[in-house]
């Protein structure tokens, strides 16, 4: 995976909180830590939703602090996103909204911006606070998808990810795709339905996995506005195994196995293995979010 060294990287779409405090931590430690760590490390849509946060106010409105300004200084061209992982991350931020800013009005949708936040150990976000325990999730009550760097190491150690840039590049995909959700109405569709191999908190995360698939179809074609040339220049097969490893590593039944020793597909929440390769291998093969209703699919 590879940037244009001269493409522009916009950090006003990243809010970079590393090292700020963020608050009261939602998990607590023992058994249900444990579970909500189980459950929630495997990208997941508000923290509200899934028990894990406090529900109090917080200060997802807050100004931006100053003293947590580093991608602003470090991130201004595609040579640092090839040499810097949080610019990396700012640069794959710039893809995504390039591409669904175009591709979502085609559908009837209007695209409004989201804004990736990273942070470290804890955060405040319009859905409660959460530590770094929850993984990677977006909050639809602020539009922003949160991200500890650190959990990409996890992916590694702890989930037996091969890891590499773009495996990183899918969960920001991921998270993004349920921006898209958000806008479109899919999220509304879960209501009560959020467990089961079939549930419809299985469908929204494979969604989310298919539009991931969709831009990383896009990605090298889609220009900046500012240079006419697309922000990635480069996809390799390898790449994209990379994805395709990182979304298996987080299936339901991986990790169910990894942590119990058996699995309960009537306690999924995200689908197995098998079902994130196969929709985000949907959404790369035919690069077309029509194709990426997994809530019509057939079981």
């Amino acid at each position: 995976m590879q940037f244009d060294d001269q493409g522009d990287l916009d950090t006003s779409q990243v809010d970079d909180r590393r090292g700020i405090p963020g608050g009261k931590v939602a998990i607590g430690g023992g058994a249900a830590g444990l579970v909500a760590v189980l459950i929630a490390v495997l990208f997941g849509v508000d923290p509200s939703i899934l028990g894990l946060s406090d529900g109090g106010g917080s200060n997802a409105g807050a100004d931006r602090s100053t003293s947590a300004g580093e991608v602003e200084q470090a991130c201004k061209k595609g040579a640092d996103a090839n040499r810097r992982q949080d610019c990396r991350i700012v640069a794959v931020t710039n893809s995504l909204q390039d591409y669904w800013r175009g591709q979502l009005p085609r559908s009837g949708v209007a695209y409004r911006p989201a804004e990736t936040v990273l942070f470290t150990g804890r955060v405040s976000t319009a859905c409660g606070a959460a530590s770094s325990a929850v993984g990677p999730f977006y909050c639809s009550g602020d539009r922003r998808a949160y991200f500890d760097l650190g959990f990409f190491d996890e992916l590694s150690t702890r989930f037996g990810a091969r890891g590499g840039p773009f495996a990183e590049a899918y969960v920001v995909a991921h998270e993004y795709g349920h921006h898209i959700q958000n806008l479109t109405g899919a999220m509304q569709k879960v209501g009560q339905d959020r467990q089961g191999r079939d549930s419809a908190s299985v469908k929204l995360e494979l969604q989310a996995d298919c539009y991931a698939g969709v831009w990383a179809h896009h990605a090298t074609t889609t220009p900046q506005a500012s240079t006419g040339r697309p922000l990635i220049s480069t996809l390799t097969d390898q790449d994209i195994a990379q994805g395709l490893d990182a979304a298996a590593a987080v299936g339901d039944d991986r990790i169910q196995k990894q942590a119990t020793g058996r699995i309960d597909p009537d306690t999924w929440t995200h689908g197995s293995s098998e079902q994130r390769r196969t929709w985000f291998t949907t959404g790369y093969r035919t690069g077309d979010p029509a194709r990426c209703d997994t809530f019509a699919a057939q079981r």
